[in-house]
């Protein structure tokens, strides 16, 4: 079944195109990859399904609901949560409110402050921050702050996962780690969508994945058919492999 469906998703930003006519679904259970070049629309795709822009035109439909105008509190109380390119924390509040704050007020479910401290108590210990608790979240690694963002997202109960470069910046010991937790996540029940560039978490995590170059989706398959694709290679992973990723 669909959990997500876009049809035509388009979005520009004055003459240039970010988005243009993308389709694309993603079915219940599935890890799907989205890559392509740096100013592909990755990103832009995220910020449309997480409602952080409309559409023009386009839609958008969760569990079969359509979400395409609705405030991105309303998408984050529905079942869809989202890490950011750039880590958005909450610099100078301890790691363990940074979580608080998605279990209390990114649900739809009104949580006690027990029950919040809780499910805050478990994600830290899900993932591996439970020493870290009373620390400054600016004080953790990137590594850490990363797993910190992935905490409070999964703190709002997501049904989906949108995770937005969790491996850039990360040494390879920290990519393996990140690919652990990517399956532990999958592993609970929660269907995710990742942007990546490290290739190797893609083409080993994901079930599927989509290709987009100029805000277009140039091409979609499997892990082993896009390795293969000719267009994919001259215009991605041809670079990738140059770039030494």
């Amino acid at each position: 079944m669909h959990i997500l469906e876009g049809k035509n998703l388009t979005k520009n930003f004055g003459g240039l195109v970010a988005v243009a006519g993308v389709d694309f679904f993603v079915d219940q259970g599935e890890v799907l990859g989205l890559i392509g070049p740096n100013g592909a629309g990755k990103t832009t795709l995220f910020n449309l399904i997480s409602a952080a822009l409309v559409p023009n035109p386009g839609t958008i439909t969760f569990k079969g609901k359509n979400i395409t105008r609705i405030k991105p509190y309303k998408v984050s109380r529905m079942g869809i949560a989202r890490t950011f390119q750039t880590v958005k924390i909450f610099s100078n509040m301890s790691v363990f409110d940074n979580v608080r704050v998605g279990a209390l007020f990114g649900t739809s479910t009104r949580l006690s402050s027990a029950e919040a401290d809780r499910v805050t108590s478990e994600l830290l210990s899900f993932v591996e921050l439970s020493g870290q608790g009373y620390s400054l979240a600016k004080d953790l690694t990137l590594a850490n702050q990363k797993r910190l963002e992935v905490a409070r997202a999964m703190a709002t109960r997501p049904e989906l996962l949108l995770l937005d470069e969790m491996m850039a910046g990360l040494t390879y010991t920290e990519v393996a780690q990140a690919m652990d937790l990517v399956e532990k996540i999958h592993k609970k029940g929660i269907t995710i969508i990742m942007i990546e560039h490290v290739m190797k978490a893609i083409m080993s995590v994901c079930d599927r994945i989509i290709v987009l170059h100029h805000g277009k989706k140039i091409a979609e398959g499997t892990p082993q058919e896009i390795a293969k694709n000719e267009t994919v290679v001259e215009v991605y992973l041809g670079e990738q492999s140059h770039a030494g990723s």
